[in-house]
This record gives C-alpha cells, sequence and structure tokens, in this order.
C-alpha cells in the first residue's frame, strides 16, 4: 500500500516504490529550497542509508517527468530541483539561502506580445525566475 500522492503517480507510471525512491521523493517533497542532485543525495542517504546516486538522478528525472518537480537555474549550477507549482506560477529564488517562492503572475502578455512582434517570434511559453534575497536574509545582513 503506497499512502504518498506522488509515490502512488510513479506506481501508477509503472515504477517500483523502493526505499531509495521513497527517501528521494520525502526529501523533495519537503524542501522549500531548491536542491541539487548532491544535496538530495545527503538528505536522503539519512532515510536510506544504501541510497545510489545513480537512483538520485534517475528518480528526479522521473518526478520531473511527471511534473511533479521542476528543474530551477542557479548561478553556478544549472541542476537544481523544487517541488512543481499548481497551475502557471513563477519563481522567486534567496540568493543567500536558496529559498524558493513560487508567485502567481500572468501579466506578462504585453510584454510577450511586444517582444514576438519586435523579432518576429511566436512565443508559447515562458520561464520566469527572479532572483533576490528573502526577507531573513536581507534582515540578517
Amino acid at each position: 500500500m503506497v499512502d504518498n500522492p506522488w509515490l502512488e503517480q510513479l506506481q501508477a507510471a509503472g515504477y517500483r516504490i523502493t526505499a531509495a525512491r521513497r527517501a528521494v521523493t520525502e526529501v523533495m517533497q519537503s524542501s522549500e529550497r531548491a536542491l541539487t542532485p548532491i544535496e538530495v543525495y545527503d538528505a536522503a542517504r539519512k532515510r536510506d542509508r544504501r541510497l545510489g546516486l545513480v537512483t538520485v538522478y534517475r528518480t528526479l528525472e522521473k518526478l520531473e517527468a511527471l511534473g511533479l518537480i521542476q528543474r530551477v537555474h542557479h548561478e553556478h549550477s544549472c541542476q537544481a530541483f523544487l517541488r512543481a507549482g499548481e497551475g502557471h506560477q513563477h519563481l522567486l529564488l534567496c540568493e543567500r539561502c536558496r529559498r524558493a517562492i513560487l508567485f502567481e503572475g500572468d501579466d506578462l502578455d504585453a510584454l510577450f506580445e511586444r517582444v514576438g512582434e519586435e523579432t518576429g517570434f511566436e512565443i508559447r511559453s515562458h520561464w520566469l525566475q527572479l532572483y533576490g534575497l528573502c526577507w531573513d536574509c536581507q534582515t540578517d545582513s
């Protein structure tokens, strides 16, 4: 019996639910930060000492393919992941603590229309990430 909606989706997609996959999934579900695969590995190994790094990468790929997590770009690494938002949301990333906050914001249509007209592009989608300092990191400065 699977007691976790993410694990249920993995199982429904044909993947076996192992202790390793459970550990990776639980780490990603509970994180408020975008995590690199190494950070996921370190945190998940506390739950399953037999976990291998290859399993982390494969599980992250599967979770991303199912739309449960999303890839986040950092200044030093493109390989970080965060729980996916619901619907169309954008991302605020703290440059110091790497806290990630999803926010709504669809009033960019006029900008995209203008850019499309100026460049001749038919813009079909976008991915917006904003970088700065969260409230806690501002007050710690």
